[in-house]
């Protein structure tokens, strides 16, 4: 199971005079790391590059820094840290001395990499939903798996032929749970998957 961070978090790195300021955060959407970026970012400072990771797609940008010496190395620090759905932003005020590509390298990567590996973490819990019907007669073992199993009912129907659930639950636990709703209604329970 991957994580992602619990909130947002920073960390400054001095490099040869140079200052670099990370700021990273747990997303969910590209659109929201976009915005996080435009939030952080200093418009005075010198270089605002970026990397983001939300599940198969990401994205950088070395901000005028030399191609592959920024914003790749910020996504590297993410991954390295098997953290998913993270952006970060490393900020560098520059201080007078060139700290040529490997350097730039090291201290990207090097300044992301630290800020996400003290940083706190949350599991990321992958959820899924799917509709049950039963006859009336089951309505209490199958509310009190439910209820056992801490999955959410986010939609109830009744009709003539008995009732209709719809619930969410973390993926890990749906086999368990549908093993438990037929051995309970003696197989009485219909799933059909969202």
């Amino acid at each position: 199971m991957s994580s992602t961070l619990s909130g947002p978090t920073s960390h400054l790195l001095e490099v040869k005079h140079s200052r670099f300021l990370v700021n990273a955060a747990p997303v969910e959407t590209p659109d929201d790391a976009l915005a996080f970026v435009a939030r952080v970012g200093d418009p005075a400072a010198t270089h605002n590059c970026w990397a983001y990771r939300i599940g198969g797609e990401y994205r950088f940008n070395d901000d005028g820094e030399p191609a592959g010496t920024a914003g790749r190395p910020i996504l590297a620090a993410i991954d390295g840290q098997g953290l998913d759905r993270v952006v970060a932003v490393v900020t560098r005020w520059f201080g007078g001395i060139k700290l040529g590509a490997g350097g730039l390298v090291r201290a990207y990567g090097g300044s992301a990499a630290e800020c996400l590996r003290v940083a706190p973490r949350r599991e990321l819990v992958v959820f899924s939903e799917f509709d049950l019907a039963y006859p009336f007669a089951e309505t209490g073992p199958v509310h009190a798996l439910i209820a056992q199993f801490d999955a959410e009912k986010l939609d109830e129907r009744f009709d003539a032929d008995g009732a209709r659930l719809h619930v969410r639950l973390p993926a890990d636990r749906v086999d368990a749970l549908k093993a438990r709703l037929r051995d309970a209604t003696r197989d009485r329970v219909r799933f059909s998957d969202v």
